[in-house]
């Protein structure tokens, strides 16, 4: 019986496994069938030629010293903006905070819309239209159907040099900016990098919080945002840009139509103090935030700077990290697995923040004040770039090169990204470079360069450090100093 009962067994399995081969030996040979569809791996070389496929960005000074810069992208929608050689940097300690109120009165309403209609017209169109500020730029920008590219610069014309800024509406938006402020306090990390400037450029405009302090917010009137823009909304120093379906010669002719008759007042452009960095130290403790966050920097270098692009790489080898998101000792980063090692780190961020003559090369991080922990992490955090310094390995590099000329391309993933990158681009290097330029400078850096830029700009620099929070075990300036001094070689 167990004999016959063992047979009917191996009978059922060999005839299970002919009733699956067939369909198993249909799949695989639909596999193989479907293969020859699937796009080929893309090469090195295939990838250079794309670089070098992209449309490029054309560029037309109209007479009043206005710039017209875009590049054409075959899609239906297209994202057209003025970006402005304004922002905090530009103002004083009278002022600081007037850009960002004039971006938003600016859609209250027109001398010709009021914001009742403005908001509908907008919203009949699908489009969206927004503005921030940065401590060197003013953005306003549409997003749009093609085909209501010359309705969405005849808004953005309207809002620049047509602002009502009418006293009610000056009164309610100082108190949306007044709980504007509130809610940036929540965000530590805003709060940490305001703290920073605050204290790496101390006694320079640069060093301004872009909102501006509450006393300004509450005493800012009209004649300030009017006197801001006469001095700094001029023709030659703004650049329209635009991306997505869009014709050059189409837009140069739309931009003499809506911007044409902007007059300069003044040729010439408006100066600035130099940033002056100053090495330094900030505690603010309060035990009850439970967690110490800080960012330690040094001075880095400015956009144009030819070791942008080595401490972009520097900046992309450290990376960022953080315990929720796991991984453990499988995460390819050195340091990554040291601060998942040390238990109480609980994120960090490095950051390369440019500005036209300065810059901050630096980590942000997150940490439990337990016993020595923070002084620990700050130590690892400077181990970590002696390290990069003197033996970062070529593979390592390579691979935040990669990483980097990854970001890069998603930055300009889409109209919008593409209209931000030409808008910044051509304020910031006065040209569009091109990708192919990009991944280039981005290869030429190698482990030797990488070393020597590490050492020009981060040992034995001044570094900077702020905490704020459970901030016990936060080292003092001159232990800080000392690691950074350490041999690097």
């Amino acid at each position: 019986y167990q004999r016959r009962v063992r047979d009917n067994l191996r009978m059922s399995s060999s005839r299970l496994q002919s009733v699956l081969a067939r369909p198993l030996r249909k799949l695989a040979q639909t596999r193989c069938n479907s293969s020859r569809a699937v796009a080929p791996i893309v090469t090195s070389d295939s990838y250079r030629k794309s670089l070098l496929n992209i449309n490029p960005t054309e560029v037309t000074a109209l007479s009043n010293g206005l710039h017209v810069c875009s590049e054409y992208i075959d899609t239906p929608t297209a994202t057209v903006g003025l970006w402005i050689n304004a922002g905090s940097r530009w103002e004083n300690a009278d002022n600081n905070g007037v850009a960002h109120f004039l971006e938003h009165l600016v859609f209250k309403g027109t001398a010709n819309r009021t914001q009742h209609e403005l908001e509908l017209e907008v919203e009949n169109m699908g489009a969206h239209l927004n503005a921030y500020t940065s401590r060197e730029q003013t953005v306003y920008y549409a997003k749009c159907f093609a085909k209501d590219v010359d309705r969405s610069m005849n808004i953005l014309a309207d809002i620049l040099q047509n602002p009502r800024l009418e006293e009610g509406a000056i009164e309610r938006e100082r108190h949306v900016i007044l709980r504007e402020m509130q809610e940036v306090e929540t965000n530590l990390q805003e709060v940490i990098f305001d703290h920073l400037h605050a204290v790496a450029y101390q006694g320079t405009p640069l060093s301004y919080n872009i909102l501006g302090p509450t006393e300004n917010i509450k005493s800012i009137n009209r004649s300030d945002l009017l006197d801001y823009i006469g001095q700094h909304y001029q023709p030659h120093q703004i650049y329209l840009a635009a991306a997505g379906g869009v014709d050059h010669a189409e837009l140069v002719k739309l931009a003499e139509k809506h911007f044409g008759d902007m007059q300069t007042t003044s040729v010439s452009e408006v100066e600035y103090p130099p940033a002056r960095y100053t090495g330094s130290h900030m505690n603010y403790r309060d035990d009850a935030m439970g967690l110490c966050h800080f960012a330690l920097a040094v001075e880095g270098c400015s956009w144009t700077n030819p070791d942008y692009f080595a401490l972009m790489v520097a900046n992309t080898l450290a990376g960022s990290w953080n315990r929720a998101q796991g991984g453990g000792r499988l995460i390819p980063s050195p340091f990554a697995r040291k601060a998942f090692d040390q238990k109480h780190p609980q994120s960090y961020m490095s950051f390369n923040t440019c500005y036209k003559d300065t810059g901050l090369w630096g980590l942000y991080g997150v940490c439990e004040p337990d016993n020595d922990a923070v002084r620990k992490f700050i130590g690892a955090v400077q181990s970590e770039w002696r390290r990069i310094s003197r033996s970062a390995s070529p593979g390592e590099v390579q691979r935040a090169k990669n990483l980097l000329k990854t970001l890069m391309l998603a930055q300009c993933d889409g109209s919008t990204a593409v209209c931000e990158d030409i808008g910044r681009q051509m304020l910031t290097y006065a040209r569009r470079i091109p990708l192919a330029e990009i991944d280039a400078r981005i290869e030429a850096v190698t482990p030797d360069v990488l070393r020597k830029v590490m050492k020009e700009y981060v040992y034995d620099r001044d570094p900077v450090l702020v905490g704020l929070g459970a901030t016990e075990g936060l080292p003092d300036q001159l232990l800080v100093k000392f690691q950074q001094s350490s041999p690097m070689d």
